[in-house]
Order: C-alpha cells, then sequence, then structure tokens
C-alpha cells in the first residue's frame, strides 16, 4: 500500500480500513456483493460518484485482493469486476453497518435520492427479521429496473442473489422507488398492483406475507 494513507495502527480494524476505508471503497462492495459487473454498470449504480474516483477506488481494491477484473468471452467480450472470497467476506460487514445506519436520520440525504438496485436488494438482508418468516417458505423473484434477482425464504433464511430462479411462486416487477415505499414506507401493495406501479404474478397473501419479513424501522417487533 505504498504510497496510500495508513492509520499506521497494528489494530485489526485500523489495518481493515487500511483497505476499505477509503470514501467510496464500502460502497464499491456493495455494487459488487450479488455478482459481476461491468464498469458502466458500477457508475449507474454510484450516480454521485466521478468515474475517476471510481476508477482509482477498483484499483485500490484490486490491489488489496478485494476484487479482481476479467474480459469475458465472446460475444461480450467486455471487462467485468467481481468480488474474491476475502471481498465476500465483507457482506456481514456491510449488513451489520446498514442496521446501525439505519437509525441515522435521512434529513441530511438528498432528497432526489434513491436507492440502487443493489442497495435495496442490500437493505432486504439488513431488515429481514427471521421470526416473522415463521414457516414461511417462498420463491420469488424480483425485477428491478430491468434487473433480476432470485430471492427466496427457506427455514427462516433469506437469501438473495442476481439471476432469475426457476419456477417463482411470486413475480415482482417494479421500479426501486415504488417497491421501496411499499416494503420500508407502508405504501399498500394492493394499491401499487392496482395502479400498475407494480407488476404481480402470483398469489397477492404470498407476496404480503413475504413482504411483512422486512418490517418498518418503527414496527413493533
Amino acid at each position: 500500500m505504498a504510497g496510500r494513507r495508513s492509520y499506521g495502527d497494528p489494530c485489526g480494524t485500523a489495518r481493515a480500513l487500511d483497505v476499505i476505508g477509503e470514501r467510496w471503497a464500502l460502497l464499491v462492495v456493495r455494487e459488487l456483493l450479488f455478482g459481476p459487473k461491468r464498469f458502466t454498470e458500477l457508475s449507474r449504480g454510484l450516480p454521485a460518484m466521478s468515474q475517476n474516483v471510481l476508477a482509482a477506488r477498483l484499483r485500490e481494491l484490486e490491489t488489496d485482493g478485494v476484487l479482481r477484473n476479467y474480459r469475458l468471452g465472446p460475444p461480450a467480450s467486455t471487462r467485468v469486476y467481481e468480488l474474491t472470497p476475502r471481498g465476500y467476506e465483507l457482506e456481514d460487514v456491510l449488513v451489520a453497518l446498514g442496521r446501525w445506519g439505519c437509525a441515522v436520520p435521512l434529513d441530511a440525504i438528498d432528497a432526489g435520492a434513491e436507492l440502487s438496485v443493489d442497495g435495496f436488494a442490500l437493505a432486504l438482508k439488513t431488515k429481514f427479521d427471521a421470526k416473522r418468516a415463521a414457516s414461511l417458505t417462498v420463491r420469488v423473484e424480483l425485477c428491478l429496473d430491468g434487473d433480476r434477482f432470485r430471492a427466496e425464504i427457506v427455514d427462516g433464511v433469506f437469501t438473495i442473489a442476481r439471476g432469475a430462479p426457476r419456477h417463482p411462486d411470486v413475480v415482482l416487477d417494479s421500479d426501486v422507488a415504488t417497491l421501496r415505499a411499499v416494503v420500508f414506507d407502508g405504501a399498500p401493495l394492493t394499491d401499487a398492483v392496482r395502479s400498475q406501479a407494480v407488476l404481480l404474478l402470483g398469489e397477492t397473501r404470498l407476496a404480503t406475507r413475504f413482504l411483512a419479513c422486512f418490517p418498518r424501522a418503527h414496527d413493533a417487533r
């Protein structure tokens, strides 16, 4: 890490921050948690980040073994970035930070800012309540701004990954802003479906049970 700032502290926390403590570094990791991305896709998920800074963070994180880049074969023939196994170990860190950060007021955040698709997926992991899932078993396809995720709850465990599931029980097709309002702000799912802001395939009852597993901050636990 020659030439880069360091805390100069042997504590493991300080050494971790030497690697991921630069501004935007952890958000770059967030954008890669659910699978590889092209540079343009990363930039789209982090619109307030300049492309020069993004390129610098990617180089640093690659040097430190957090991610790697490689070229896809034809017909794509484009370069993508992907977390290494060491990079994926940061998932629990990001989930814990997300839970802690939910208590931070939104007042200072740009009112026009919206979660990225991957930010929303991580928010679901952050807010999942296993007690609410109870005996629910469900496979859901989430279509968010054209991106597809397979979300499952089995035995009180929630998983989500990029890619469409086979034979989903429920399909929810919408944009991030609309689905965030339904999941986290209490907007009625039935109203969103009626207005066609959300396309729902499958049982409304099952979709409602799935969404209830991600309580709002003020909901009683």
